[in-house]
C-alpha cells in the first residue's frame, strides 16, 4: 500500500500515530519506536504494510519504504511541501472513503515540485481541488456583500471572491483572477500575487 504522510502525532514514549493519505482513504496506523525503523516525516511518500492484531484498534505500520524524490533533500522545497501537504489532514479527517483524485493530485504536484515554483504548483493544485469538490466560485458577486464584482477582485479563504474593500485585502485585476480560476494556471501571476495567495491557501483547504 502506498500513500503520503500528512500528519504525525506523538504517542507514549517515542511511538507515533501516523496518518497516511492513500488511494481510497486517510489511513491511521501505529508506529512503534525501534532502532531498526526507518525515519519518517510528514510529506514522505511511503510504501507500507498495515499489520492488524486483536490487541489494538489501530494497525501497526510495518515494512515501510520511503519512495523519495530528489527534492526531498532540498530543505526549502521540503519545508514548503510539508506545509502544503499538512493541509490535507484537517480537510479530509473523518471522511470514511476517498476517491483516487487526492492521491493523484499529490503525485501530480510531487513530479513538478523540483523544477517549478512550489507555491505556484500548490495554487494550481488547489484550484483543481476546488473544482473537483464543486467549491470553485464564479467571479460574479462578492461573497461578503452580494454585490457584483468590479475590475479589482481579491480571493479569501477557500478562494471566495470579494471586493478588496469588503475584506480589507489588496486586490488583483479581474482578468488575472479569471485566468487563475478557469485555467488552473498561476504562470501569469506576479511573485507578489503568488505570495499573497499562498498565505491565503495556508489558512486551510
Amino acid at each position: 500500500m502506498q500513500g503520503y504522510i500528512v500528519h504525525i502525532t506523538k504517542a507514549k514514549e517515542e511511538d507515533l500515530i501516523v496518518h497516511i493519505l492513500t488511494e481510497n482513504k486517510l489511513k491511521t496506523a501505529y508506529r512503534f519506536y525501534g532502532a531498526r525503523h526507518s525515519v519518517i516525516h510528514v510529506g514522505y511518500k511511503i510504501d507500507f504494510e498495515p499489520h492488524y492484531s486483536t490487541k489494538s484498534s489501530l494497525p501497526q505500520l510495518r515494512e515501510v519504504l520511503h519512495l523519495g524524490h530528489r527534492w526531498n533533500g532540498i530543505r526549502e522545497r521540503m519545508l514548503l511541501w510539508q506545509r502544503f501537504i499538512a493541509l490535507f489532514y484537517p480537510h479530509l479527517k473523518g471522511i470514511e472513503s476517498l476517491e483516487p483524485f487526492y492521491l493523484e493530485l499529490l503525485d501530480w504536484c510531487a513530479l513538478r515540485w523540483e523544477k517549478q515554483n512550489p507555491k505556484r504548483i500548490a495554487l494550481e493544485a488547489y484550484i483543481k481541488l476546488l473544482a473537483h469538490e464543486g467549491r470553485l466560485h464564479p467571479l460574479s458577486d462578492c461573497f461578503a456583500c452580494d454585490l457584483p464584482l468590479h475590475e479589482e477582485v481579491t480571493l479569501t479563504r477557500g478562494f471566495l471572491p470579494a471586493h478588496p474593500a469588503c475584506v480589507y485585502q489588496e486586490g488583483m485585476q479581474r482578468p488575472l483572477v479569471d485566468t487563475l480560476l478557469n485555467e488552473a494556471s498561476a504562470l501569469h501571476l506576479s511573485d507578489k500575487h503568488v505570495e499573497s495567495l499562498w498565505r491565503t491557501l495556508l489558512e486551510g483547504l
